[in-house]
């Protein structure tokens, strides 16, 4: 039985009618850009991660890139932030014009050290960008209170809907920091038709600076009060997105059963250590964007080769850190600086943990790992 990493159309078929005509109300009113449609989405959004405000943007991308804009984060700047994540965190500090800070993270949780990142701090530092990996929120609040006085902005791309308990209270992705920003990638927990990206904020300027800032810098049309950026999140979107939020908080249930489920089928590959299943701190409740093992010995290669030939998709999140990127080596970062992201890479593999997942192929995803590990 193949078992695909992910299959967008299993879930579609769930809400066909819900998304269509979600779409189709968007077409027949011709209304494509900006509009109540998204309106109504960065309400329910800021709703969902009790923020004043949502701002919705063309990616992902652009909401780091346009939360730094608005926090006047540019030239000779720097923003610390964690190797160990998807490019864009980083990619971004750089098209600013700032200095990206590498520091490492987590051995368990993947995510940043707040003690690290308040180490690295300097007179240039403008901010911090702790990235909530895998579906788990970082120590957001440790990070703030770590790095007092700095400015925090939370790349929960792979985070909506999460949650963790700050002194007590439930606190969402996005509701600590300064700014956090979410991505609605097809293969997100909350994925659109096509890119999307969404900015939330407590902060009322803030928000009103980056509702300009993704219009060309203008409040007012052909008015200008700055240079910005054409970033906007397309209504049909947004009308995608609404109607599968309903749905969110079902389908992370049913990620966090599945986890559970590899959890007590691979306990005994945990006791030997062949590998290391996902740790999810006590404080949080993760929405499994992934399921991400560790397989130490340098076997993780040959797994995954051994689960592809068997028809089993897998991933490997991220076989080289931003450090060691190319592109990054002119901030001087040589191997062996940053220990626990160069082993993160050489050990990582997520596995299928959509939803929409049968027991049947779930077993056979547990199957073919246990074939591996006895072979």
């Amino acid at each position: 039985m193949a078992v695909p990493l992910l299959d967008l159309r299993a879930q579609h078929a769930t809400i066909r009618e819900e998304t269509v005509a979600a779409l189709l109300r968007i077409v027949d009113a011709q209304t494509f850009i900006l509009g109540e449609a998204v309106v109504e989405l960065e309400r329910a959004v800021a709703a969902l991660s009790h923020t004043k405000h949502g701002i919705g943007c063309a990616n992902g991308t652009d909401a780091i890139l346009l939360a730094m804009r608005a926090l006047d984060i540019g030239r000779g700047d720097e923003v610390v932030t964690t190797p160990f994540t998807f490019f864009a965190t980083a990619g971004t500090i750089h098209n600013v014009g700032a200095t990206p800070v590498f520091v490492d993270i987590e051995p368990d949780t993947f995510n940043i050290l707040p003690a690290a990142a308040a180490a690295a701090r300097t007179s240039r530092t403008k901010a911090v960008i702790p990235v909530d990996l895998f579906g788990q929120m970082a120590a957001v609040e440790q990070v703030a209170a770590a790095c007092r006085g700095l400015p925090i902005i939370e790349d929960a791309a792979q985070s909506i809907g999460a949650r963790r308990m700050v002194d007590g209270e439930s606190r969402m992705a996005g509701e600590i920091p300064t700014i956090g920003t979410f991505s609605f990638f097809p293969s997100k927990n909350l994925g659109g038709f096509g890119d999307g990206g969404m900015i939330v904020t407590q902060d009322d300027a803030i928000a009103e600076r980056l509702r300009r800032l993704r219009v060309h810098g203008g409040a007012k049309q052909y008015f200008h009060d700055e240079v910005g950026y054409n970033s906007r999140l397309d209504a049909l979107q947004a009308a995608v997105l609404s109607a599968k939020l309903p749905h969110l908080g079902a389908w992370s249930t049913k990620r966090r059963e599945n986890a559970a489920y590899y959890d007590a089928a691979f306990a005994d590959l945990a006791g030997t250590g062949a590998l290391t299943t996902p740790f999810v701190a006590p404080e949080n409740e993760s929405i499994f964007n992934q399921y991400t093992l560790r397989v130490p010995g340098g076997r993780r290669d040959a797994l995954q080769t051994f689960l592809k030939e068997r028809g089993i998709g897998t991933s490997i999140y991220y076989p080289l850190p931003l450090h060691l990127q190319p592109c990054f080596a002119y901030l001087g970062y040589e191997r062996g600086q940053l220990p626990e992201s160069e082993r993160a890479a050489a050990e990582v593999l997520s596995l299928p943990i959509f939803p929409e997942l049968t027991r049947g192929q779930l077993d056979e995803v547990v199957a073919g790992v246990h074939a591996f590990f006895k072979k």
